[in-house]
């Protein structure tokens, strides 16, 4: 398994996944704490290049292992199939606990990477494909701040392209029709920095821990 920062690890996945099984299981779920709880899926994307230093929210999302993609695409796949409906949503929510968010699923999952979709094809876009270098900013009030350092790959078809697209439909309203016009970022994970207002924060390079 790789190495991963601990409290990096316990609040980006840790706690995403905690609010998916809450929700799947049908919890009533305190307003605040489920908005708090979208700032491990929504870092701010920094880029620079021809349009500039730039600064995008964008939602992220962690993937499965290589070894797991495609029985999890044909998954998603068979639930997209089923169409737009009353419980479309829930069926999909705990679809992903069955195969990224529930109990043990960490051992599924590749954290080397994490995955967002383009969909304005503006700044990020522009500065994307020119610089492939990427800061994502992770930020919790009152003082939790995490800082990904990275590459950009960029993925306009395959498998990958696919699956990206497929896990925000599982939840959203499905559109595969709009996926040739969705290109996919995977973002390779190279450093991660603890800038929380703590006694470890405050710019500190994470030690990793053995998963």
């Amino acid at each position: 398994m790789m190495d991963m920062p601990s409290s990096f690890y316990r609040w980006a996945y840790g706690k995403r996944a905690d609010m998916v099984r809450r929700l799947a299981a049908g919890e009533k779920v305190d307003p605040t704490k489920m908005f708090l709880s979208f700032t491990t899926h929504c870092p701010t994307f920094i880029s620079s290049g021809p349009a500039g230093l730039n600064g995008s929210v964008k939602g992220i999302g962690w993937l499965p292992k290589e070894e797991y993609r495609k029985e999890t695409l044909d998954a998603y796949l068979k639930h997209i199939a089923t169409g737009w409906r009353d419980g479309y949503s829930e069926d999909g929510l705990r679809l992903l606990v069955d195969l990224l968010y529930g109990e043990g699923c960490e051992e599924r999952i590749d954290f080397t990477v994490m995955s967002s979709m383009e969909l304005a094809k503006k700044h990020s876009w522009e500065n994307f494909n020119a610089n492939d270098d990427v800061t994502l900013s992770f930020f919790e009030p009152p003082v939790i701040h995490y800082e990904v350092r990275g590459k950009i790959e960029i993925v306009h078809d395959g498998l990958l392209h696919q699956l990206v697209n497929a896990q925000h439909d599982v939840y959203h309203k499905p559109g595969p029709e709009r996926w040739p016009n969705r290109p996919v970022y995977i973002v390779h994970i190279e450093e991660i920095f603890d800038n929380s207002a703590t006694k470890t924060g405050f710019g500190t390079k994470m030690e990793a821990f053995r998963k």
